[in-house]
């Protein structure tokens, strides 16, 4: 009996580690997102402290004087971004909301014609579930409104609200500055505050974890970027062209966002987008559209193997597993946040995943 109590003790407090793991890294999400300024400061100080240290390496420069240098260029192309981005995306986004109307009505229009021109006779479908039909499509385009125009409305609420987005970006400059300049004596603070057992402990997990999601995290920053810049000059040399492209800076970063997500790609907004414009008769932006996404996705494939150093070693069908769980418990943001929190377990338990997992909770010799 005493051999079988431990067995079980031994295997709860696996379980209990298992559950305080994905606790603590759900509130440490929860604790980045409030302190969002610090947390964009800390990965803009990790992108350009590889350029902070070529300087000190190449021109013999201290630390501060090269950190400062850096600091001055990356915030002049930050704040000149920012601006342009800001002026852009109101615009847009104004302009997009007072004609979110007519663009829903007319696909409601298109949706009714396609319903009543049917032959639903050759299916069998009764009158009464064909108008189900017809008010689902009429409920979904309705809600899907809805949700697009509280979408922009926060946004320009957010865009249009100074006093806050300017003590955002000042708290992110100042913590940016910081951390480039004073990084060591930062980090000498962090491990002169903490018992010495802990920092090393941290530190082994850090790395490893830093390693793994470090690489993964910039590889997919640099290909979203490279797809965002590709598919926003493409879209804007359309505009000038006299294609009907009239938002496209916010049609840009909708495409990079779901070009952020794993598994889906740009081709899940570009390919529809341009099948819809060759039936609605206007095939040169359909062909445009389908001529810009292969050009994105050729560039995509030459530059991907370079960027990308190594697979994560996730098969696809737990990603999205990881994605939907995370968009049930912290919504749209959570389709993000749910595979990096995958990562970041694989890494953690990566010898008990490779024992069997599972197995490596209930067997007596794992």
């Amino acid at each position: 009996m005493k051999t079988d109590f431990n067995y079980w003790l031994d295997v709860v407090k696996k379980i209990i580690v298992l559950a305080l793991s994905v606790f603590l890294i759900y509130i440490g999400f929860k604790i980045s997102i409030f302190y969002i300024p610090f947390l964009i400061a800390f990965i803009l100080s990790l992108l350009i402290e590889p350029v902070i240290r070529f300087l000190m390496r190449k021109f013999k420069m201290r630390r501060k004087i090269s950190a400062i240098l850096i600091f001055i260029i990356v915030l002049s192309v930050i704040i000149g971004v920012i601006a342009w981005g800001t002026v852009t995306l109101i615009s847009e986004a104004s302009n997009f909301l007072g004609n979110i109307s007519y663009y829903f009505d007319k696909i409601h229009e298109k949706s009714q014609s396609l319903i009543s021109n049917f032959d639903f006779d050759k299916i069998k479908i009764s009158d009464e579930l064909r108008n189900i039909l017809g008010n689902s499509t009429g409920d979904f385009i309705q809600t899907a409104s809805n949700w697009i125009t509280n979408i922009l409305t926060k946004l320009l609420n957010t865009l249009t609200s100074l006093p806050t987005i300017g003590i955002y970006i000042v708290i992110t400059i100042l913590a940016l500055y910081f951390m480039c300049t004073d990084k060591i004596y930062i980090l000498d603070q962090i491990e002169h505050h903490l018992p010495e057992k802990w920092v090393k402990n941290l530190t082994k997990h850090i790395k490893a974890i830093s390693k793994a999601l470090g690489c993964y995290l910039k590889a997919q920053l640099k290909l979203i970027l490279i797809s965002f810049v590709i598919s926003l000059i493409g879209l804007y040399a359309f505009s000038i062209a006299g294609l009907n492209v009239k938002y496209p800076l916010m049609v840009a970063i909708g495409i990079a966002i779901v070009d952020a997500l794993p598994i889906f790609g740009s081709g899940t907004v570009m390919v529809p987008w341009a099948i819809v414009s060759a039936f609605n008769g206007d095939i040169k932006l359909g062909t445009s559209i389908l001529v810009l996404w292969i050009v994105m996705c050729i560039v995509r494939q030459i530059i991907e193997p370079k960027v990308v150093s190594g697979q994560i070693g996730i098969h696809p069908i737990f990603t999205l597993i990881a994605m939907y769980t995370g968009f049930k418990f912290l919504g749209f943001i959570g389709l993000f946040i749910g595979p990096i929190i995958l990562i970041i377990l694989k890494n953690i338990y990566e010898v008990r995943i490779d024992r069997g997992f599972v197995k490596s909770i209930f067997d007596r010799d794992c």
